[in-house]
């Protein structure tokens, strides 16, 4: 995780929308648990519906699916 933790930083100082999206994702994949993996995903979440991304979409369903958003 050190090599996406140091990816992550330089994404956050290039202001590289979509690679935070991306490697946020990626974070929560690798997440030993589902309180961390949401907490990425969030991420990942705001990131993309800041960008106006399609991912948040899914990155969305993912949350609703762990019941940390409501399905609307």
């Amino acid at each position: 995780m050190s090599d996406l933790n140091a990816k992550l930083l330089a994404a956050h100082e290039d202001e590289d929308t979509d690679a935070l999206i991306s490697l946020y994702s990626e974070a929560a994949s690798q997440a030993a648990d589902i309180d961390t993996a949401c907490f990425f995903l969030t991420h990942a979440y705001i990131f993309a519906l800041e960008r106006g991304d399609a991912r948040a979409t899914a990155l969305r369903a993912q949350l609703v699916s762990h019941g940390r958003e409501t399905a609307d």
